[in-house]
């Protein structure tokens, strides 16, 4: 099995095909400064177009950005300015500007959701990688980075053959707080910290070749300096722009009674520092990011797209220079929705000036005209918000002339759909499968000895629900029915139900039937995208419909104990299986992407050694009890409110955060770590509900964080018979017991491969300040003095921080 795969972009040197886009039919355009004639019979659309449009000053690349940037403000006439704060950029033509659409998406792949990407030109198809959540789960940042290689390079491509935008709505990096939430699957999972580096491998690998070999141990700010220093001076150019979102305390659909267009977010300032805003911080801070969505909720009684205080945080405090969009429509909700605004000029007027610069809809198009005349906006803040766009456009040289003759123009449709790619999509979800049950080591199979096998299950001979949400169209998928077939001919299939949702058992007759005939029953159950998606939330965590009746009914004529196999990005109350002796095995695949069906097959008989780990508590069906618009992290037993992910959550639970199982069992050893951290600060006051008192210190205080990171040196033991790659996860807690404070935390994690009987020596940094500290009920970050225990498996080891 491959580990830390890399994506190696040897590709890039195959000759491209361009495909260019037509104009519209050509008219008279009155030229500024140049005052000629333009007939825009020429096919391929871009500013700075000579001989007429190239000119102009934003057009001369040996400017500075932000010169070009005011440059270009400065010679637009009002309306036009008005019809640029639109996702979809209306053309100037006196300057030669074309239309530009700024909403492509690109999660784990790239994908249609947006208007700016379209299959309908020489690219008709796109590799369609494994859903974020089931990435996440590999716990391998080296693959993270890859993806986003991967992703980038096919997104340029469809760029240059006029099939895409420049500027790509993704990675969605809200806290999956809630086990119900429908875009669950789409994040990195519940811990911050994972969130956070996840944040920062995608969007720096994403922008730009710099990010690729960035050191994750280096600070935001001397990563700063190097990417300018690399990309050339202040420009900061970028090979694509990502974007961050949905800033921020979003993790809420449609439940109960309750929307997202309408959702207050109450959020107490120790939650928002210490759970919601990381991932955010990270995003921008250290990863770069060049844009940052605003969500749909109000926070505390504020929309989020008008949260001038956060937004000025963002610029001020992170560095944030790169352009801010409302999620679709989240202007208009402000005023038709959310009753927030009293007029839509006010809520034109409110976003503008908390900061954010273009609006996903036409909100802005038919109300901000109306709102300068009635001075509720001044053309400053239009001017700032273009400014903004505009430096994001020339740092990715669409000003620059030709797209097919500056850095990455020479990518095409011959670096889609690659080979390498499809490598890097089976690897992935190599990586993101996670083994929860495995009765007796009843698993692998070995083919030899297995004649013949039933997969029961809708979603068993079906692609379309492999990629999950915001998937593109996909170059090969394979069925989880075809993957077996491939492995064993003598494969059979029922679906059991008509679909997932599984209402009416109608096929269970049939399903038994094939069932009892077969050596080994494979069982595919869980969820789709008719049960979690964009816009729903579910109500329960159990199985759809008659799943569960399914699956009884299979198990109680199964030769031997059938292998169940769960897709979907949400957690399930699966409990009865877990306990349910005729279930040997338990796999989940989450939405594994378009090479599912190789993989499932590949586990099952024992091509590659799962490793995987949940990046998400699996909670039971009394969870549901618990409000989901309750956005409370901390317990409260005074209320019954049992708090939320493993930091937290005081509940039982049916599957840990952090749960995955092996073919192989594995054993850790403490080789190093210090014993002792001597903090150099002010010493707070003691918290005096503590016993002893329990001293601590605020981060912002301690004068020696910079240089308190620590090396811990592990060895990784591989007792089993199989060669295999895992996810190692350290964690901390700390020995002072504080209300409110986590029950542990993760603070370090790697991909480990370990020879069959072997051992393998890995480091793992640890900063104290960063992954050590907590946030106090004021919302400061505080890191507690005393003892500290270092977790791995079984092993643990103290360190005690003190001034």
């Amino acid at each position: 099995m491959i580990n830390n795969y890399l994506f190696l972009e040897n590709s890039m040197a195959r000759p491209r095909q361009l495909w260019l886009r037509k104009r519209q039919p050509s008219h008279h355009l009155l030229i500024l400064l140049v005052g000629v004639l333009f007939s825009a019979g020429d096919c391929r659309e871009f500013p700075c177009k000579p001989p007429h449009f190239n000119a102009f000053p934003f057009c001369n690349a040996s400017l500075q950005v932000a010169d070009r940037a005011r440059s270009l403000v400065s010679l637009l006439k009002l309306p036009e300015k008005i019809k640029l704060l639109s996702n979809n950029a209306s053309a100037v033509p006196r300057l030669g500007l074309p239309a530009y659409e700024w909403w492509s998406e690109s999660l784990h792949g790239i994908a249609g959701n947006g208007p700016g990407v379209r299959f309908d030109g020489v690219i008709t198809a796109v590799t369609v990688f494994p859903q974020v959540i089931v990435t996440a789960a590999s716990f391998n940042r080296t693959l993270w980075r890859a993806l986003a290689r991967a992703i980038a390079v096919e997104a340029r491509a469809m760029y240059n053959v006029g099939q895409a935008g420049l500027t790509f709505w993704a990675p969605n990096i809200n806290i999956f707080r809630d086990p119900r939430w429908g875009r669950g699957q789409e994040t990195p999972g519940e811990d911050p910290m994972v969130a956070s580096l996840y944040a920062f491998d995608y969007v720096s690998a994403f922008q730009s070749q710099i990010g690729w070999n960035w050191e994750s141990s280096l600070s935001g700010s001397r990563r700063r300096r190097r990417a300018l220093k690399e990309s050339g001076g202040e420009q900061g150019l970028m090979m694509l722009s990502a974007c961050c979102k949905h800033h921020t305390a979003y993790d809420l659909e449609k439940w109960s009674n309750f929307t997202r267009y309408t959702f207050d977010a109450k959020v107490s300032e120790q939650d928002m520092e210490d759970t919601y805003q990381p991932p955010f911080r990270a995003c921008i801070e250290e990863g770069g990011a060049s844009c940052l969505m605003c969500s749909y909720n109000q926070i505390n009684g504020v929309p989020s797209c008008a949260r001038g205080d956060l937004l000025r945080k963002i610029k001020e405090d992170w560095g944030f220079h790169g352009y801010v969009t409302s999620d679709c429509d989240a202007v208009a909700i402000i005023f038709e929705n959310q009753k927030y605004a009293s007029s839509p000029e006010d809520a034109v007027a409110d976003v503008l000036k908390a900061g954010m610069d273009i609006n996903c809809g036409t909100y802005l198009l038919r109300h901000t005209e109306l709102a300068v005349k009635l001075r509720k906006v001044k053309e400053m803040e239009i001017d700032l918000a273009l400014f903004n766009l505009y430096s994001v456009l020339l740092r990715l040289r669409f000003f620059d002339g030709d797209p097919a003759k500056q850095p990455y123009g020479e990518l095409g449709p011959g670096d889609v759909c690659t080979k390498d790619h499809r490598e890097l999509a089976l690897e992935a979800a190599r990586q993101g499968l996670v083994l929860l049950k495995n009765e007796g080591g009843f698993l692998p199979l070995i083919r030899s000895n297995v004649t013949s096998i039933a997969l029961i299950g809708p979603a068993g001979n079906r692609t379309e629900v492999l990629g999950g949400g915001y998937s593109g169209i996909p170059c090969d998928p394979k069925t989880l029915l075809g993957g077996l077939r491939d492995y064993l001919p003598n494969t059979s299939f029922a679906s059991g139900c008509v679909n997932t949702s599984c209402v009416a058992a109608d096929g269970l007759d049939e399903a038994v039937r094939v069932a009892s005939v077969a050596e080994v029953v494979v069982v595919v159950a869980g969820l789709n995208l008719t049960e979690e998606t964009e816009d729903h939330d579910r109500v329960s965590l159990l199985l759809p419909g008659k799943q569960e009746d399914l699956i009884h009914a299979v198990a109680s004529v199964s030769k031997k104990p059938l292998i169940l196999v769960l897709m979907g990005g949400g957690p399930l109350d699966v409990s009865f299986a877990k306990e349910d002796s005729r279930i040997a095995g338990i796999i989940w695949i989450g939405y594994p992407g378009e090479v599912g069906g190789q993989v499932l097959a590949e586990v099952l008989f024992g091509d590659f050694n799962p490793g995987s780990r949940l990046p998400m508590t699996w909670y039971p069906e009394s969870f549901t009890a618990v409000p989901m618009n309750d956005m409370s992290m901390r317990p409260d037993p005074s209320r019954d409110y049992p708090g939320r992910t493993y930091r937290f959550y005081s509940g039982v639970s049916v599957y840990e955060y952090g749960y995955g199982l092996s073919y192989s069992t594995y054993s850790y050893k403490f080789l190093s770590a210090p014993s002792k951290i001597k903090l150099e600060g002010s010493l707070s006051e003691a918290f005096m509900d503590g016993e002893p008192p329990c001293e601590y210190l605020h981060i912002d205080k301690i004068t020696s964080c910079e240089n308190l990171a620590f090396t811990v040196k592990i060895a990784v033991v591989n007792n089993g018979d199989m060669d295999g790659s895992h996810a190692m996860l350290l964690y901390s807690r700390s020995a002072t017991s504080v209300p409110g404070f986590p029950k542990k935390q993760l603070v370090g994690f790697d991909r480990v491969f370990t020879t069959a009987h072997g051992t393998t020596t890995v480091e793992v940094t640890v900063d104290p300040c960063k992954h050590m500290s907590t946030a106090d009920e004021q919302g400061r970050r505080i890191l507690m003095q005393g003892a500290h225990h270092l977790m791995l498996g079984d092993e643990e080891h103290v360190v005690l921080v003190c001034s």
